[in-house]
């Protein structure tokens, strides 16, 4: 199995508002970076969609071992959150509802056919990758000011 390194962002400005993400994905010497936006979304649906892209864009199974700021995506991945949430029908253990289950429903698929290894980073701090993704994600948001 082939191990990808892959580092996501995602950024909005407003919450909800304009947003944007990127991924970048590096296997050996090859890197590919993805981006994208929406002109309304949340720096949540950003962060997710990061790094569904850059899972759908692997073309085998992978080892992944996935760096992110976003505390909410390794969190709720690391600890096992999203599936319980979805194990109650999108609803969390405090009985409010999960927010973007149509994007954690891909996400744990895209997890079920990839090992995922789960990294949290400071976000604007020393990771180059992760400095990279923020600005490529930032500039994607801007295109729907």
């Amino acid at each position: 199995m082939k191990t990808v390194t892959v580092y996501t962002d995602g950024a909005c400005s407003g919450n909800p508002g304009p947003g944007g993400w990127c991924a970048i994905l590096r296997y050996g010497e090859i890197e590919k970076q993805l981006s994208g936006g929406e002109a309304k979304t949340t720096n949540n649906r950003m962060e997710l969609t990061a790094v569904i892209e850059a899972l759908r864009a692997l073309k085998t199974p992978c080892r992944v071992e996935l760096y992110s700021d976003s505390k909410y995506v390794i969190d709720a991945l690391e600890k096992g959150w999203a599936r319980g949430w979805k194990a109650r029908g999108w609803v969390k253990s405090d009985k409010k509802p999960a927010l973007n289950p149509d994007l954690w429903e891909s996400l744990l698929s895209l997890c079920d056919m990839h090992d995922v290894q789960c990294h949290w980073v400071k976000g604007h701090a020393e990771n180059e990758y992760n400095n990279r993704c923020d600005q490529q994600a930032v500039l994607e948001s801007q295109r729907f000011k």
